[in-house]
């Protein structure tokens, strides 16, 4: 079972599977285009769309005058338009929808529309915004202890100032949907989403429709990364706009150009940090501001803000802490949702802190690392108690498994004998909370269908992105019902089968659906079993289902599957269920800021060396060594490759993807020109994993934990391992906890005079 490849590996490779890029279009299908602002902040004083209305081939241009419902598609917080009315608040802000015979005449006609702004002051930076005291909701903080009177038991404090910068989804597959029109004025939407319900609910929001009458259908995704969870959002609603009024289908899939101007990042956050530490180096106090660049609406910065909280201690005991973080309000695209979700920015901050600590102290910030990982009961800021807690194993079996003394002392002799390369080592400890930290959204269901000949349909509300959940959806059912998997199927997932999902986001996907997969299944068996007990004259506790066949008392009986299934059939015995699942034990009291909000954590360390060329400032990352707590993994190499991709995108975060606005609150790194991410050249030479031994967590499914945004966090450890290089190299380096580390900033601190 553990050696099950991705069931669309096949499809990919042969370039078969679909997209909504790849579907037929009906005949009279038509093509959607956003005109959007060319300014970050301004009142819209006129805009002339005349010229290109006049053009051959132009259908319609919609505008916020043609919403039948809201013009509204916030989630958290309604504060977004779906086209702007009077004002405009971030360059490529939505005005208008082009819809048109072919794609170029919407082009043309896109560039034959004039636009008169009175433009307004343009906030851009998160320290700027707080200083206008531009906020898009109030501040949260969580406070453990008491850090402000212990500071002064403290041998050591330390105060200081942290920036990581936002990050570029860069999905494969850019935004899109194709909607199309069917009887009685119902719309099916096939969109590119990570959140089908929301696009359903926001689509009737806005039509004016009952949320019946819109289908949304997803059958993968070519890449989200959290950049579709919400954001996926309004490209469908103006396709489904189009579609109401001119009852012919639409289609609009953005360029990379119009995806990277229109939509928002991870989010940039500038953060200020007090630490205490006692003489043997343990943390006694902490206490962060964080400043999180929300963009110009909430989008899901609220969210992200608190799981920012949540993670603001990483996998360390810190017995006094004290964080608040404000979602600053700036003309920028509403940042939004990406992998780890504010953890990352949180788990920055406390790793800053320490290296600054270790600097100033004059000791290896492995010590303090070492000296305050979390241990059995330990309670977070937040006030859960953590429990089957694996930060100290992972970081010491990382210490012997890869034998980081002896990696060390090759480091200190490389830098001893070299001047104009240098090595750098670091290690990362990680601890991430699995669930959505918004309790209610801890909830799925699973539709199964067993046909007539013994195959089975499976219909989650998971959305497939390239993180393999389809695969293990399957391992699942066949698990469970004893079959082969070539007769499962998993069906796209579509809101009028499994209605009212949660976005697949979080890491949470696989637990949420796959435990509900496995309670329908469950149920199925039940049923099977009294029919094939019966059959066999045997004890339904002898019973039990292996290979396509059933067996009594751990024997192969001759009573194959489908025999079963055809016998069922003819007893009229039900075999569809539908089950719910949802997380127990979790919890969260926003107005104490205190709970259990998270199912389980994983937890890791992640051994880093890097090389320098310190003529240059280019680096080369040569190994990452990891334990990694995957649980009992249902499928090692699909999780293997999660961290793969996770810990390549942390990096790329770390290193070089430098988003960059100009103060007019335009996009300048618009191109993958001007925005480099990670390739085979810029990613480590070595990557190896090593799975923590663990029994597992009941809540994982098949205690299987959740694999898709902790390992990201292993990146931040390349930051580290850099510093330490530039630091050998010059010992005047001054450090600056100022994310990416680019060539460039690297150059520029390796030649850092005082």
């Amino acid at each position: 079972m553990k050696t099950m490849k991705n069931i669309d590996s096949f499809t990919h490779v042969r370039g078969e599977s679909l997209f909504v890029d790849d579907l037929m279009l009906r005949q009279d299908a038509l093509i959607g285009l956003c005109f959007d602002s060319p300014k970050a902040h301004g009142k819209i004083k006129s805009v002339d769309y005349s010229k290109a209305e006049a053009l051959d081939g132009v259908i319609k241009i919609f505008t916020y005058k043609d919403i039948a419902g809201e013009n509204q598609i916030g989630g958290i917080i309604p504060d977004e338009p779906l086209w702007a009315e009077d004002e405009v608040h971030f360059w490529g802000q939505p005005i208008a929808f082009i819809v048109a015979k072919t794609e170029a005449i919407a082009k043309k006609a896109r560039a034959l529309i004039t636009i008169d702004i009175e433009e307004l002051p343009v906030i851009t930076t998160a320290k700027e915004a707080k200083e206008k005291e531009s906020f898009i909701n109030a501040p949260r903080s969580f406070k453990l202890g008491d850090s402000a009177s212990t500071f002064s038991d403290c041998e050591y404090v330390f105060e200081g100032e942290t920036f990581s910068n936002g990050q570029e989804h860069l999905y494969l597959e850019t935004q899109g949907c194709y909607a199309i029109p069917q009887e009685n004025g119902n719309i099916k939407l096939i969109s590119s989403t990570q959140g089908p319900t929301a696009v359903q609910k926001i689509t009737a929001k806005v039509l004016g429709v009952p949320m019946h009458k819109i289908e949304v259908d997803v059958i993968r995704l070519g890449g989200g990364f959290g950049g579709k969870e919400d954001q996926a959002t309004p490209w469908a609603v103006m396709a489904a706009v189009a579609v109401q009024h001119l009852n012919r289908p639409v289609k609009y899939m953005l360029n990379r150009h119009d995806d990277l101007r229109m939509t928002g990042k991870r989010h940039p956050y500038s953060s200020f940090y007090k630490i205490g530490l006692t003489k043997d180096l343990k943390i006694k106090a902490f206490e962060v501001e964080f400043l999180q660049n929300s963009g110009a609406a909430a989008d899901l910065s609220p969210a992200i803000a608190e799981r920012t909280l949540f993670h603001a201690t990483n996998s360390y005991f810190i017995p006094n802490v004290s964080t608040t973080v404000f979602s600053c309000k700036t003309n920028l695209p509403p940042n939004t949702a990406f992998r780890g979700f504010g953890g990352p920015q949180g788990m920055f901050v406390i790793e800053s802190a320490i290296a600054a600590s270790a600097d100033q102290i004059g000791v290896d910030k492995r010590e303090i690392q070492e000296a305050n990982l979390l241990a059995e009961n330990d309670e977070f800021s937040y006030g859960q108690i953590a429990t089957e807690v694996q930060a100290q194993k992972t970081w010491f079996s990382a210490k012997e498994k890869f034998e980081f003394e002896k990696l060390e002392a090759e480091v200190k002799s490389f830098n001893q004998e070299n001047k104009v390369y240098k090595k750098g080592i670091s290690l990362m400890p990680i601890a991430f909370g699995i669930s959505f930290t918004n309790t209610p959204m801890n909830h799925a269901r699973a539709l199964i269908h067993i046909y007539q000949d013994g195959s089975v349909g499976v219909s989650t509300g998971a959305v497939e992105m390239g993180q393999s959940v389809n695969t293990k959806m399957l391992q699942v059912a066949q698990q469970i019902l004893g079959i082969s998997p070539n007769k499962v199927k998993l069906e796209t997932t579509n809101t009028t089968r499994v209605a009212n999902t949660s976005p697949s986001a979080a890491s949470s996907t696989a637990d949420l659906n796959g435990k509900a997969v496995e309670m329908a299944c469950n149920s199925l068996i039940e049923r099977l079993t009294k029919v094939a007990a019966a059959m066999l004259s045997s004890e339904e506790k002898s019973i039990n289902f292996q290979n396509d066949f059933v067996f009594v008392d751990g024997k192969k009986s001759s009573l194959s599957w489908e025999e079963l299934i055809t016998q069922a059939m003819l007893q009229r015995v039900a075999l569809s269920e539908n089950a719910h699942y949802a997380t127990p034990v979790i919890h969260f009291d926003k107005s104490k800021e205190k709970g259990h909000p998270f199912a389980y954590h994983v937890y890791g360390t992640a051994i880093t060396t890097v090389t320098v060329d310190c003529i240059r400032g280019n680096y080369e990352i040569d190994t990452v060594k990891i334990v990694h707590d995957f649980g009992k993994t249902m499928n090692l190499g699909i999780d293997i490759g999660q961290v793969e991709g996770a810990l390549a995108q942390g990096i790329g975060w770390m290193t070089m993807e430098e988003i960059a606005y100009n103060s007019d609150g335009k996009l300048l790194s618009n191109a993958l020109s001007t925005y480099k991410v990670p390739d085979i050249f810029s990613s480590p030479k070595t990557v190896e994993t090593i799975p923590l031994e663990v029994d597992g967590h009941e809540l994982a499914i098949l205690k299987s934990k959740a694999v898709g945004e902790p390992p990201l966090m292993y990146g931040i450890g390349t930051y580290f391992a850099i510093q330490q290089a530039v630091k050998e190299f010059n010992p005047n380096h001054k450090l600056k906890f100022h994310s990416p580390f680019t060539p460039e900033k690297v150059l520029m601190g390796l030649y850092e005079t005082p």
